[in-house]
């Protein structure tokens, strides 16, 4: 299968790419609206407060995504494409299920494993192009395998506090790296993407996961790190050899 998607999906090479642009408008604005930065902690999603219009603004939005596809698009505006696809159906499972503690409550199945340890990640839930889709193909076949940019797990986002925040914009081709590079600094400046509790150094999950995707070894991982932080938070990484801990919250992305 992930042969067909490269297939179907690869990019162009290099990051200039055609001048065609997707309308990415409903989702931004879907965002603005129900999308709200506390005072503490990630951005939260008032799922509870979703009215029926904006359902259905949200299900014609995925609708002309998978319809349009990427045909066109150049490296920026396909990168944007994907990463909103992923956000706006994750919302759209969430709403669909609410309410619920976790996303990990949504057992849509797609294996053993999504049986056993939940999720929707591997269902086939989208069509672009004529290729079913899950969250899985898009994330991993995707945007890790063929765009290859660290910053995408800052972008993507998973339902759950202990992810990234969800962007109160869509993601465009004519923003992606500023978006990209905003992400990633908020992330790494926030508690619960880095800390040190005294001198130990905590670090989400993402960071263990994805190692790979980071460097692959304990120094690439907090040398990226540190090219994203802010002072004093650069200097104490750049001086720590490892991290002591990984940390991450799987409860819902839900307003307080």
């Amino acid at each position: 299968m992930s042969g067909k998607i490269e297939t179907a999906f690869a990019p162009p090479i290099g990051t200039v790419g055609g001048a065609a642009m997707f309308d990415h408008g409903a989702w931004d604005a879907l965002l603005a609206t129900h999308v709200s930065i506390p005072a503490i902690g990630p951005t939260r999603v008032a799922y509870g407060a979703f009215p029926a219009a904006d359902r259905g603004v949200l299900a014609d939005y995925l609708a002309r995504l998978q319809r349009q596809g990427i045909a066109g698009l150049g490296w920026a505006e396909q990168f944007a494409f994907w990463i909103n696809l992923y956000n706006a159906q994750t919302v759209a499972v969430v709403l669909d299920h609410y309410p619920v503690a976790s996303i990990r409550d949504i057992a849509l199945g797609g294996s053993l494993r999504a049986v056993v340890s939940g999720g929707p990640w591997q269902a086939k839930l989208m069509t672009v192009t004529g290729v079913r889709l899950s969250l899985d193909d898009i994330e991993h076949a995707i945007l890790r395998r063929m765009y290859r940019d660290p910053r995408l797990h800052y972008a993507i986002n998973c339902a759950s506090l202990g992810c990234p925040s969800l962007r109160r914009s869509a993601f465009t081709g004519a923003n992606l790296e500023a978006q990209l590079q905003a992400s990633a600094r908020e992330f790494i400046n926030s508690p619960h993407g880095v800390r040190f509790d005294a001198d130990r150094l905590v670090l989400s999950g993402i960071f263990d996961w994805y190692r790979k995707d980071f460097g692959g070894t304990d120094r690439a991982v907090i040398e990226h790190l540190a090219s994203h932080a802010e002072a004093p938070l650069r200097e104490r990484l750049l001086g720590a050899d490892c991290a002591a801990g990984h940390q991450y919250d799987w409860a819902l992305n839900d307003v307080l």
